[in-house]
């Protein structure tokens, strides 16, 4: 698929991509070899797309090939270019670094990670309605978001399935509790609900498109676009899920300022060293772990845990503490393989947290008070 783009003057195409004085000065010695700016709209076939002040070139990308699968060339990188008539083809030289990246794990046994956008400011994580809402999956999302350092946006596409108004506040509110500091959007291509705020939203900066296969997304780019840039087919009604009609990562200028990237659905959503994005998603849990009689404390059966009485007394629930738990074991096998040092500092962590568990039980049998 290609496209173009027609705009007043060559500045304005690379200004409506994202350009400004940071980037400006950050491409100033690649401007003294003679080379171009222009921004990453698809890559594909060791070959990408690219909008430039003279439009959109197709260029190489073996000369910025690296081992590292996380700096390999991506949608939204921002890129110094051969000027025309220097190459056929014409090559990416380099990548300017970057002010984000949305990574996540791949799901193969090597333990590598995949860059699926960069550049990107809003993170708007795609929830179909049309089934039920699977929360362990969004906090997944929403952590990788945060590490990322994007601002995840949460929209619940196909509100129009759930016509009863206060069926559909409940189903906000299951989302709100697992997504603290985020705006919850119930949205409907169908009859238009939401799609004002969520284009308010997404004006201005690089808005990355998440979510799995039949969640809507491809959809919802078509509408914030505002022309059909991406093929739509319908899930199946026995699960919502669709096929994979997005197969790379396009970036689209949007009408109201600002672009937008679609990637295809994730059929995984694996965490790539993404500790302070849980933290962040679990906030509740971060700040009644600082009160916790102990510092090192591992909310499992140590007197004086804050995090244990909150889910005695009902005000945290349950899934949430295994759902935090569960991630950041993940985390930490992940990032482990990769790094030896940490692989003896995690061993130590759990014997420590074993004993002092099996010592606090021990401390509860004896009958003496807690």
């Amino acid at each position: 698929m290609s496209f173009s783009l027609s705009l007043d003057s060559s500045s304005s195409l690379l200004d409506a991509h994202g350009w400004d004085s940071g980037w400006a000065a950050d491409f100033a010695p690649y401007a003294a070899q003679g080379l171009i700016p222009g921004r990453v709209v698809r890559v594909d076939r060791g070959q990408c797309d690219v909008a430039t002040a003279e439009g959109i070139v197709r260029a190489d990308t073996a000369f910025v090939t690296p081992h590292d699968p996380l700096r390999v060339v991506c949608t939204g990188d921002w890129a110094a270019v051969d000027p025309e008539g220097v190459s056929d083809p014409r090559y990416v030289r380099a990548c300017l670094p970057r002010r984000t990246a949305f990574a996540r794990s791949t799901s193969s046994k090597r333990s590598e990670g995949q860059i699926l956008a960069a550049n990107v400011d809003h993170a708007v994580i795609t929830v179909s309605l049309a089934v039920e809402l699977d929360l362990g999956r969004i906090e997944r999302f929403l952590a990788l978001a945060w590490e990322s350092g994007a601002q995840p946006t949460v929209v619940l596409s196909k509100a129009d399935l759930v016509p009863d108004p206060v069926g559909l506040s409940y189903l906000v509110e299951d989302v709100e509790t697992v997504a603290p500091g985020v705006q919850v959007l119930p949205v409907s291509s169908t009859t238009g609900e939401g799609l004002d705020v969520l284009s308010a939203t997404v004006a201005g900066g690089t808005t990355v498109l998440l979510g799995v296969s039949g969640a809507g997304k491809s959809t919802l780019a078509n509408v914030l676009v505002g022309q059909d840039v991406m093929t739509v087919q319908a899930a199946r009604d026995i699960d919502g899920k669709g096929r994979h009609t997005t197969t790379t990562r396009n970036l689209f200028v949007l009408p109201g300022g600002g672009v937008l990237i679609d990637t295809p659905g994730l059929r995984g959503v694996g965490l790539w060293d993404a500790e302070t994005g849980v933290g962040q998603v679990f906030s509740e849990i971060e700040e009644l772990a600082a009160e916790c009689r102990f510092p090192d404390c591992a909310h499992e059966a140590e007197p004086g845990c804050a995090v244990l009485a909150a889910i005695d007394d009902g005000t945290l629930p349950v899934r949430r503490l295994e759902s935090f738990r569960k991630l950041l074991r993940e985390n930490q096998r992940l990032v482990a393989k990769t790094d030896a040092r940490l692989r003896n500092e995690i061993r130590k962590d759990w014997k420590r947290k074993g004993d002092a568990g099996r010592a606090a039980m021990e401390f509860k049998r004896s009958g003496r008070v807690r």
